[in-house]
């Protein structure tokens, strides 16, 4: 159906691209490098022979593959992100490909003794017999989510050379910037014009979701009082001391690294300061809404508290909504996420049905008025040297996408 060679080489062609994004940017897409990719789908997309193809100033692609029924139809989309995280370089990716993985350590590199072991990641055993992509230990890979690029880009591809697919119209969106938490900001949802979308950047192959966490970034401003050390006492009030006293009073097991499934946390993901001032970053995050505002509360609670124990303002909270669950938006029309398992169940994946822990542009498109659940794109380990998908979990996504599109037209 899919010839994995090309498979593969387009893979390649888009992973060894440098798209990292930045969140100290302001610009849209926030790094230049980010429209060496963009330029290039749009490209290929004009040479595919789409429909209203387009790129605006931000960065935003969009594409149409016609219908090729006359009957009304709903038009349906495919969304995918071409940034990369900047928590990992992406900067001279050089992929290893591992055909017929043997279910043994994977050497990434071996001058820097850098292994990808199923002793550390036991998910790998899951693959033997298979083609396994990836890193050679010093940059990430890319497949999130140049995987799920692939993915629709291949999958249109088929049915555009198979016109006797039924299927109505499809649209297709590349985004800048989902990794800074900015990927939906500019997306023209009435331009994009479909009832409603898939993000194909989900995970390990079956994975389907329609909720995500509420989430929150936090800065903690903490002020003291700089006073020689020698003359200091009475005097000086060391800010680092109560960062630490602020940081110790939060409950320490609702962290990353102690929670799963639906369970929320406090993430301290930065700290910089000196006596005079500290600055702690947090994010916030947690499935369920009341308990989310609750966590609000706790950090102005503690504020207060520390503030009333040395009968001085010295610590000030800014919290700022960065997204929410889509659960409520997609609920109302659960159909397409039915859709979607049946469409993994016709071409046999087992769909894993499960909250995000985290976000995607489809959260935030969801609140703008596109439905928009989200697909598994088939990596693993994203967002460092340990980074790996396999080709068979990205063949079969681009299968579900076809099959979504043909069960859409029988609806």
């Amino acid at each position: 159906m899919i010839q994995k060679d090309l498979f593969i080489k387009r893979f390649i062609s888009y992973v060894t691209i440098d798209t990292q994004s930045d969140e100290n940017s302001s610009s849209t897409p926030s790094t230049q490098k980010q429209w060496d990719l963009a330029n290039k789908l749009h490209q290929e997309l004009l040479a595919m022979g789409l429909d209203d193809v387009s790129i605006d100033q931000n960065g935003y692609i969009m594409a149409t593959l016609p219908a090729t029924v006359a009957k009304p139809l709903p038009t349906i989309g495919f969304i995918a992100h071409y940034d990369t995280t900047p928590d990992f370089s992406g900067t001279n990716v050089n992929p290893q490909i591992i055909e017929n993985y043997n279910g043994k350590d994977i050497v990434l590199n071996e001058a820097l003794d850098i292994i990808l072991s199923p002793d550390d990641f036991d998910d790998l055993l899951e693959y033997k017999g298979q083609t396994i992509i990836t890193t050679d230990g010093t940059t990430l890979l890319g497949a999130d989510d140049k995987a799920g690029i692939t993915e629709i880009m291949e999958a249109v591809q088929y049915l555009k050379n198979h016109p006797e697919i039924e299927h109505g119209p499809i649209r297709i969106g590349f985004t800048p910037d989902e990794e800074i938490g900015r990927g939906a900001h500019k997306f023209d949802v009435e331009k994009f014009g479909a009832e409603w979308a898939y993000t194909m950047d989900g995970s390990q192959i079956g994975e389907l979701e329609f909720e995500n966490f509420n989430a929150a970034g936090v800065k903690v401003f903490v002020k003291g009082k700089s006073v020689h050390p020698g003359y200091a006492k009475g005097k000086m009030i060391n800010s680092i001391h109560i960062a630490q006293d602020f940081i110790s009073s939060l409950p320490r097991l609702e962290t990353p690294e102690h929670t799963s499934g639906r369970e929320g946390f406090f993430h301290l993901n930065g700290i910089h300061g000196d006596v005079e001032e500290t600055v702690l970053e947090y994010i916030l995050r947690d499935h369920d809404k009341e308990h989310f505002e609750a966590r609000k509360e706790v950090l102005n609670n503690l504020a207060a508290e520390i503030n009333s124990q040395y009968g001085l303002e010295l610590i000030s909270i800014e919290i700022k909504d960065q997204y929410f669950n889509m659960r409520e938006k997609i609920e109302p029309v659960m159909h397409i996420v039915e859709l979607a398992e049946k469409a993994m169940h016709a071409v046999d994946v087992e769909p894993i049905i499960k909250p995000i822990r985290g976000g995607t542009d489809g959260s935030q498109l969801s609140f703008m008025g596109l439905p928009c659940p989200n697909i598994f794109a088939g990596g693993h380990n994203f967002h460092g040297r340990f980074e790996y998908v396999p080709v068979e979990s990205m063949i079969k996504a681009t299968e579900v996408i076809i099959k979504i599109a043909e069960l859409a037209a029988k609806k």
